[in-house]
């Protein structure tokens, strides 16, 4: 998970700008994933934890990035969720190295 995001609690809104999806989307994942229920104040306002975060970023990448439908999505969450954490957080420093080397190939292609 990201270090600079350090709050105790985020807004809906927050969650889908970091993850990158609707908040309508959110709410559908929060009645198909038991593991993802973020906690609501008297008003109904959704305040998702950090775990809730990590548990957002996992659905998406086995929805999004993998290709799995719901079902799927669901059983791989509930079975291997260690295993997919660890293959997701691999997947965020492999996409995070190959665009540091992105970047200085460009660099190196704007001195010539």
């Amino acid at each position: 998970m990201d270090d600079s995001l350090n709050k105790k609690y985020y807004r809906i809104r927050e969650v889908s700008d970091i993850v990158g999806v609707n908040c309508s989307t959110l709410r559908f994942w929060e009645t198909q994933f038991p593991q993802l229920e973020p906690r609501r104040n008297s008003h109904g306002t959704r305040y998702y934890t950090p775990a809730d975060l990590e548990t957002v970023r996992i659905i998406h990448y086995l929805i999004k990035t993998k290709g799995l439908k719901i079902e799927a999505a669901r059983e791989e969450l509930r079975v291997n969720r260690a295993g997919v954490s660890r293959n997701h957080e691999i997947i965020d420093r492999l996409t995070a190295v190959r665009d540091s080397l992105n970047t200085l190939i460009d660099s190196l292609h704007s001195m010539r």
